[in-house]
């Protein structure tokens, strides 16, 4: 929900990232997290060259960056808590269903981002090169290892909980990002629920204002 006037939130996002990452870059969580509890925010764009100031925001110089008055946050599964703790829609107020939609936010980062991030960096950076074909089938065994109790869970409900938590924004936001096709064939109730998380309108205005603020492609 950005927006012409200007709102006390704000989050950092590229100004242009090549095409296969458009969708993908994780200021999407952010803007995701408000966009279900309808908090209005204003992006700030980062070219290639980060502002040296940028890395006391960020130190990495990554996105997203978080304001909101004197708040200042960075690492999305940060952000998108502190956006949950405003509103129960998206974290539950009782202790039990609380703790466990953080339980599946820390795991969608923890225990299923690393093997998924690994497969992925090498099937879109490292093409042919001789160390990934070797390395390649041992990252997609244990990808499929983290994958298959999900599968099994998500056989038999729509959220990984009674309902959508922050749990299941996080968990869908890391899912999407991947890409051998054979592993998501052999997982129909993992795809279904990336369908059903991507289908949500909250979601669909997310993506929308993400993929507006990018700039064409540079000559």
């Amino acid at each position: 929900m950005p927006t012409e006037f200007s709102p006390e939130i704000e989050i950092t996002a590229f100004a242009w990232v090549p095409p296969f990452a458009r969708g993908q870059v994780r200021d999407l969580r952010v803007r995701w997290a408000l966009e279900e509890i309808g908090l209005p925010y204003r992006t700030r764009l980062l070219g290639g060259e980060r502002p040296a100031d940028y890395f006391e925001e960020q130190p990495w110089g990554q996105v997203p960056a978080f304001r909101e008055g004197e708040v200042r946050l960075f690492e999305s599964g940060a952000i998108v808590l502190h956006i949950g703790e405003k509103d129960e829609r998206l974290l539950p107020r009782e202790a039990p269903a609380r703790g466990r939609a953080i339980c599946w936010l820390i795991a969608a980062l923890n225990s299923v981002e690393p093997s998924l991030g690994a497969l992925v960096e090498i099937d879109l950076f490292a093409g042919d090169a001789a160390w990934a074909k070797l390395a390649r089938p041992g990252k997609v065994t244990q990808l499929a290892g983290r994958l298959a109790p999900l599968e099994t869970r998500m056989a038999q409900r729509d959220w990984l909980e009674d309902r959508f938590t922050v749990g299941d924004l996080m968990m869908i936001a890391v899912l999407r990002s991947l890409t051998d096709q054979r592993l998501r064939e052999a997982h129909p109730a993992l795809a279904a629920y990336i369908a059903r998380g991507e289908a949500r309108p909250a979601f669909q205005r997310a993506l929308a204002a993400q993929l507006a603020d990018f700039i064409p492609d540079p000559l």
